[in-house]
C-alpha cells in the first residue's frame, strides 16, 4: 500500500474520525493534537487553551485508492468553513478549522479546493478555514481513539448537537 498522511482540524476530534474512517483506502484515523508549542500535550492541557494545539485527526491513506483532493472534499462537509472561532458547540482556538498540509502538493490542492468552495456560492459568508504547514502531531489518549465505535450513542448526540444541523441548514442545496 502506498501511504500518505493528511491532518485536519474541525472542532472536536471525536466527530472528525467516522467520516474518514468509513472510506476505502483509509488505513487509520487517529485523534490527536497539533499546531501548538508544548511537546506531548494532554487533553486537559489542550482544553486549557494554553498550549496552542488544535484537536485534529491524522489520516493515513493510500493515494492510489482515495486522493488527497477527495479527503479535502470530505473535510469541507464536516466543518463550518465560515466559522474561525471554533466549530458548532465547540468554541475556542483548540477547535478552530484548519487544514494542515505536509507538502507543496497538498497546499496547492487545499488552496484550490478552498477557492473553489469560496466561488461556488454554497455559502453567503467568506471561507475562513486556515491552511497551515503541518507540525508535530501528538496522538490523543487511548480513550479518545475510535470514539464513535466505543460510544455510539454519545457520538450520535455530539453529531446532532451541531454538525448535522449545520449540514441540513447552512449548506445550500
Amino acid at each position: 500500500m502506498n501511504k500518505d498522511t493528511a491532518i485536519f482540524a474541525g472542532g472536536c476530534f471525536w466527530c472528525m474520525v467516522e467520516p474518514f474512517d468509513q472510506q476505502p483506502g483509509i488505513e487509520k484515523v487517529i485523534s490527536g493534537y497539533t499546531g501548538g508549542h508544548v511537546p506531548n500535550p494532554t487533553y486537559e492541557e489542550v482544553c486549557s487553551h494554553t498550549t496552542g494545539h488544535t484537536e485534529s485527526v491524522e489520516i493515513t491513506f493510500d493515494p492510489s485508492i482515495i486522493s488527497y483532493k477527495q479527503l479535502v472534499d470530505i473535510y469541507w462537509r464536516q466543518t463550518d468553513p465560515t466559522d474561525a472561532s471554533g466549530q458548532f458547540q465547540d468554541r475556542g482556538d483548540s477547535y478552530r478549522p484548519v487544514i494542515f498540509v505536509n507538502s507543496d502538493e497538498q497546499r496547492k490542492i487545499a488552496e484550490n479546493s478552498k477557492e473553489e468552495l469560496a466561488n461556488s456560492g454554497m455559502f453567503d459568508e467568506p471561507i475562513v478555514t486556515k491552511i497551515e504547514d503541518a507540525k508535530t502531531f501528538y496522538p490523543a489518549e487511548e480513550y479518545h481513539q475510535d470514539f464513535y465505535k466505543k460510544n455510539p450513542l454519545r457520538n450520535q448526540i455530539e453529531e446532532l448537537g451541531g454538525r448535522q444541523q449545520f449540514k441540513d441548514t447552512k449548506w445550500k442545496k
